[in-house]
């Protein structure tokens, strides 16, 4: 059980007596008569069971029972006017917690997030990335952006961005000893594979993809594995093979230049598509409110680039 709280004004009179070793002091730092202060006191002897002052011919002093309260007293004071000062002021920024995908965070939302605080400095955006179902509400992230077939039961959901996957590779492929002009020309380097476990039954995988080409490999299922389409995007961009990527987080490195896109006929739609999740119990703070609207016109800014590569 709780231990009990000693009374407040008491402990209050206390601490300010103890500080100034003086009861009139005291009195005036608490706006109240010297009388009220040594009223106080005396409660609190009675209930402690033992003097907390001495009066000595140098003046008011401390006993030790007295003595071995005041520094936790004080502190105590400090933290319930810090806590009180925090209460009466407002916070400095609007927030908004949002939860993504790490490959989603690095590929796609961290490069746009100057617009965003551009266009809203006074929200401060707190972002989560992991690969965990989002917590959301109470004591959980404001919203997420998840990539799945957008069923989260108990939740609100509106589709963000649909997806493609592509060869891409660094321009320096493109020329060489083994240049890749046609699908044909794969079977001379190396297959990058995205194995980030998302769960998208439609997403072909590089046999499916050379097979649906009539083009032959010796062994499609050969090359490197990444279980972030991140990395596998850094490493078709340093050049260690051919990765069959997500285009949404392809994008900005393909509008660079660091990457191309070899075959004009190499994307395929998949099922999955980029959700905005939000919570149902509770209606969206002003702050989600306006990163959502944020997100839903760096989708369209998205789309028309996209139909410009």
């Amino acid at each position: 059980m709780a231990r009990p709280l000693l009374p407040l004004n008491a402990l209050r009179a206390f601490e300010s007596a103890a500080r100034n070793l003086n009861f009139s002091r005291a009195a005036d730092e608490l706006s109240v008569t010297p009388g009220a202060v040594s009223q106080q006191i005396r409660l609190l002897e009675d209930i402690v069971g033992g003097p907390l002052f001495k009066r000595e011919a140098k003046g008011l002093q401390l006993t030790d029972l007295g003595r071995g309260a005041v520094p936790l007293l004080r502190e105590g004071f400090e933290r319930l006017m810090d806590a009180s000062s925090l209460l009466r002021e407002p916070p400095k920024k609007k927030q908004v917690s949002i939860s993504v995908t790490p490959s989603f965070a690095a590929k796609w939302l961290m490069p746009r997030m100057d617009d965003f605080h551009a266009a809203h400095p006074e929200i401060e955006v707190w972002i989560s990335a992991d690969l965990e179902p989002a917590v959301l509400g109470e004591g959980g992230a404001d919203l997420a952006v998840r990539y799945g077939p957008g069923d989260y039961p108990g939740h609100v959901v509106e589709r963000l961005m649909t997806e493609t996957v592509l060869p891409v590779i660094a321009p320096s492929l493109m020329a060489g000893d083994k240049p890749i002009r046609t699908p044909a020309d794969l079977a001379g380097h190396t297959l990058l594979h995205d194995m980030s476990n998302d769960g998208d039954p439609s997403r072909p995988d590089w046999a499916m993809w050379l097979k649906a080409r009539r083009v032959k490999h010796s062994d499609p299922r050969k090359g490197s594995r990444f279980n972030q389409s991140s990395m596998l995007i850094e490493a078709a961009a340093a050049g260690r093979g051919v990765a069959l990527a997500k285009r949404t987080l392809a994008q900005a490195d393909l509008a660079s230049g660091r990457l191309v896109a070899p075959f004009p006929d190499g994307s395929e739609a998949v099922g999955f598509a980029y959700h905005v999740v939000l919570p149902r119990d509770r209606p969206p703070s002003p702050s989600a409110t306006a990163f959502v609207a944020w997100l839903k016109a760096q989708a369209v800014h998205h789309d028309n680039q996209m139909g410009q590569l």
